[in-house]
Protein backbone atom coordinates (compact mmCIF):
# COMPACT_ATOMS: atom_id res chain seq x y z
CA UNK A 1 0.00 0.00 0.00
CA UNK A 2 1.06 3.62 -0.54
CA UNK A 3 -0.38 6.05 1.34
CA UNK A 4 -0.01 10.38 0.93
CA UNK A 5 -0.63 12.19 4.24
CA UNK A 6 -1.09 15.86 4.64
CA UNK A 7 0.07 17.35 7.87
CA UNK A 8 -0.46 20.62 9.24
CA UNK A 9 -3.96 20.30 8.54
CA UNK A 10 -6.06 21.89 11.38
CA UNK A 11 -9.34 20.44 12.35
CA UNK A 12 -12.28 22.41 13.20
CA UNK A 13 -15.23 21.94 15.09
CA UNK A 14 -17.57 21.19 12.21
CA UNK A 15 -15.08 19.34 9.73
CA UNK A 16 -15.62 15.83 8.93
CA UNK A 17 -13.53 13.81 6.55
CA UNK A 18 -15.32 12.09 3.73
CA UNK A 19 -13.60 9.03 1.75
CA UNK A 20 -14.04 8.51 -2.02
CA UNK A 21 -13.04 5.34 -3.64
CA UNK A 22 -11.39 6.73 -6.68
CA UNK A 23 -8.39 5.69 -8.94
CA UNK A 24 -8.02 8.58 -11.06
CA UNK A 25 -9.37 11.21 -7.70
CA UNK A 26 -11.45 13.28 -10.09
CA UNK A 27 -14.64 10.40 -10.12
CA UNK A 28 -15.90 7.87 -7.87
CA UNK A 29 -15.00 4.36 -9.79
CA UNK A 30 -14.61 1.65 -7.68
CA UNK A 31 -16.09 -0.94 -5.84
CA UNK A 32 -14.88 -0.79 -2.25
CA UNK A 33 -13.63 -4.12 -1.69
CA UNK A 34 -11.37 -4.20 -5.04
CA UNK A 35 -10.74 0.12 -4.57
CA UNK A 36 -7.50 0.52 -6.14
CA UNK A 37 -7.20 3.88 -4.10
CA UNK A 38 -9.28 6.15 -1.53
CA UNK A 39 -9.07 9.92 -1.34
CA UNK A 40 -9.96 11.43 1.57
CA UNK A 41 -10.89 14.51 2.17
CA UNK A 42 -11.64 17.22 4.67
CA UNK A 43 -14.73 18.83 4.44
CA UNK A 44 -16.22 22.26 5.95
CA UNK A 45 -19.05 24.61 5.18
CA UNK A 46 -16.53 26.90 3.68
CA UNK A 47 -14.05 25.04 1.97
CA UNK A 48 -12.89 21.27 1.29
CA UNK A 49 -9.12 19.84 1.03
CA UNK A 50 -7.47 16.68 -0.16
CA UNK A 51 -5.66 15.23 2.89
CA UNK A 52 -5.27 11.51 2.09
CA UNK A 53 -4.35 9.50 -0.81
CA UNK A 54 -3.93 5.83 0.28
CA UNK A 55 -3.44 3.03 -2.63
CA UNK A 56 -3.39 -0.42 -2.47
CA UNK A 57 -2.26 -3.12 -4.64
CA UNK A 58 -5.00 -4.69 -6.95
CA UNK A 59 -7.15 -7.28 -5.29
CA UNK A 60 -9.99 -9.15 -7.24
CA UNK A 61 -13.25 -9.32 -6.02
CA UNK A 62 -13.12 -12.61 -4.79
CA UNK A 63 -14.95 -12.04 -1.15
CA UNK A 64 -11.45 -12.54 0.62
CA UNK A 65 -12.62 -11.02 4.06
CA UNK A 66 -8.99 -9.57 5.05
CA UNK A 67 -8.70 -7.60 2.29
CA UNK A 68 -11.40 -4.81 4.38
CA UNK A 69 -9.90 -5.00 7.04
CA UNK A 70 -7.36 -2.77 6.01
CA UNK A 71 -9.47 -0.50 4.20
CA UNK A 72 -11.92 -0.30 6.96
CA UNK A 73 -9.08 0.79 8.96
CA UNK A 74 -7.87 2.96 6.67
CA UNK A 75 -11.16 4.87 6.97
CA UNK A 76 -11.03 4.84 10.36
CA UNK A 77 -12.17 8.60 11.50
CA UNK A 78 -14.08 9.05 7.95
CA UNK A 79 -17.93 9.97 8.43
CA UNK A 80 -18.59 8.05 5.22
CA UNK A 81 -17.11 6.51 2.16
CA UNK A 82 -18.42 6.79 -1.02
CA UNK A 83 -18.15 3.83 -3.78
CA UNK A 84 -19.76 2.44 -6.49
CA UNK A 85 -20.94 -0.60 -4.60
CA UNK A 86 -20.11 -2.09 -1.37
CA UNK A 87 -20.88 -5.79 -0.44
CA UNK A 88 -22.92 -6.75 3.11
CA UNK A 89 -20.15 -7.89 5.24
CA UNK A 90 -18.25 -4.34 4.35
CA UNK A 91 -21.32 -2.61 5.54
CA UNK A 92 -21.25 -4.58 8.81
CA UNK A 93 -17.97 -3.80 9.29
CA UNK A 94 -17.82 0.07 8.16
CA UNK A 95 -21.33 0.79 10.26
CA UNK A 96 -19.18 -1.07 13.16
CA UNK A 97 -16.97 1.97 13.04
CA UNK A 98 -19.48 4.48 12.26
CA UNK A 99 -18.60 5.15 9.09
CA UNK A 100 -21.77 5.37 6.44
CA UNK A 101 -20.93 3.40 3.05
CA UNK A 102 -22.57 5.59 0.11
CA UNK A 103 -23.36 4.05 -3.04
CA UNK A 104 -23.27 5.91 -6.28
CA UNK A 105 -23.51 5.65 -9.93
CA UNK A 106 -20.10 4.98 -11.35
CA UNK A 107 -18.21 8.44 -12.94
CA UNK A 108 -19.77 10.70 -10.47
CA UNK A 109 -17.83 13.45 -9.53
CA UNK A 110 -15.99 14.11 -6.55
CA UNK A 111 -16.34 17.99 -6.71
CA UNK A 112 -20.24 17.55 -7.16
CA UNK A 113 -20.00 15.13 -4.02
CA UNK A 114 -18.12 17.67 -2.26
CA UNK A 115 -20.32 20.82 -3.03
CA UNK A 116 -23.94 18.77 -2.29
CA UNK A 117 -22.21 17.78 1.32
CA UNK A 118 -20.85 21.77 2.01
CA UNK A 119 -24.81 22.68 0.89
CA UNK A 120 -26.54 19.94 3.47
CA UNK A 121 -24.09 20.79 6.37
CA UNK A 122 -25.18 24.50 6.10
CA UNK A 123 -28.98 23.70 5.67
CA UNK A 124 -29.95 19.85 6.09
CA UNK A 125 -27.32 17.43 6.98
CA UNK A 126 -28.63 13.94 6.51
CA UNK A 127 -29.44 11.95 9.29
CA UNK A 128 -25.58 9.94 9.43
CA UNK A 129 -24.30 13.29 8.82
CA UNK A 130 -25.84 15.12 11.72
CA UNK A 131 -25.05 12.61 13.49
CA UNK A 132 -21.08 12.92 13.12
CA UNK A 133 -21.60 16.41 13.19
CA UNK A 134 -23.21 16.48 17.02
CA UNK A 135 -20.68 13.78 17.91
CA UNK A 136 -18.23 15.83 17.15
CA UNK A 137 -19.33 18.96 18.88
CA UNK A 138 -19.43 17.04 22.00
CA UNK A 139 -16.31 15.13 21.65
CA UNK A 140 -14.03 16.52 24.67
CA UNK A 141 -16.70 17.76 26.73
CA UNK A 142 -16.03 16.46 30.34
CA UNK A 143 -19.40 17.52 31.12
CA UNK A 144 -21.09 15.22 29.30
CA UNK A 145 -18.77 11.91 29.72
CA UNK A 146 -19.19 11.67 33.10
CA UNK A 147 -21.91 11.98 35.63
CA UNK A 148 -21.12 14.26 38.70
CA UNK A 149 -22.17 12.69 42.00
CA UNK A 150 -21.61 14.64 45.88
Amino acid sequence: MRHLRLVGTKEKDMTVKIAFASSDRRAVNQHFGAAEAFAIYEVDEGATRLIEVAEFIETAMDGHEGKLAAKVELLGDCAAVYCNAVGASAIQQLLIKSIQPMRVDEGTLIDELLLGLQKSMLNDPPVWLAKHLKKQSHAGSFADDEEWQE
